[in-house]
């Protein structure tokens, strides 16, 4: 099984508009893949410039407020291809697509880091930022997972949240968990 990295991509429009998501990229030797789903705008982004940033990012609200509608973090531009990075990530690396391989539900663009660099110190892991992340996939992927499976995630992932969230961990769980209600509340009418 290859190594998954969960990040927030940023892509760009042929006319330059930064397009934000979280997405998990595919270990692929030196460099990354990156599959999104059809329709996505990170797909149209793709296809319209072959660039993209992955930001290696801590900041479990980010990563929330994507899945939450969200989307106007700050950004400034990248080193060295067309398009930006999150002005607040401990890390990039900038991706150009070297080969697409096609596939009806999520085509795979193979990248190559062109640069890559450091922008602050990574102060250590946290159960809670975890738990966000696992949620924040659960929350991208509801229309595919039976309501029990969903709650059972939930139930587990909140043990971490009470047991270690900061402020910041809590604000981005609690959208979460709004969402996912509302999801589950329109599925049971």
């Amino acid at each position: 099984m290859p190594m998954i990295r969960e990040t927030i991509v940023t892509t760009s429009s042929e006319s330059g508009k930064v397009h934000i998501a979280p997405l998990g990229l595919i270990e692929d030797g030196a460099g990354w893949i990156i599959a999104p789903f059809h329709p996505s705008t990170t797909l149209e982004n793709l296809r319209a410039n072959p660039f993209a940033i992955a930001n290696f990012t801590d900041d479990v609200l980010i990563f929330a407020g994507c899945l939450t509608g969200k989307r106007d973090w700050p950004t400034v531009p990248a080193a060295k291809v067309p398009g930006a990075r999150l002005a607040d990530t401990l890390a990039h690396a900038e991706l150009a697509v070297e080969r697409i391989e096609e596939d009806e539900l999520r085509p795979r663009f193979h990248c190559r880091i062109v640069h890559l660099q450091s922008h602050a110190p990574f102060l250590g892991f946290n159960r809670a930022k975890s738990a966000v992340i696992e949620a924040a996939i659960l929350a991208s992927r509801l229309n595919m997972l039976p309501r029990d499976k969903i709650e059972r995630e939930l139930d587990y992932l909140k043990i971490a949240i009470d047991k270690t969230a900061g402020p910041h961990e809590l604000e981005a769980w609690s959208l979460l968990v709004a969402k996912i209600d509302a999801h589950l509340e329109r599925a049971a009418e």
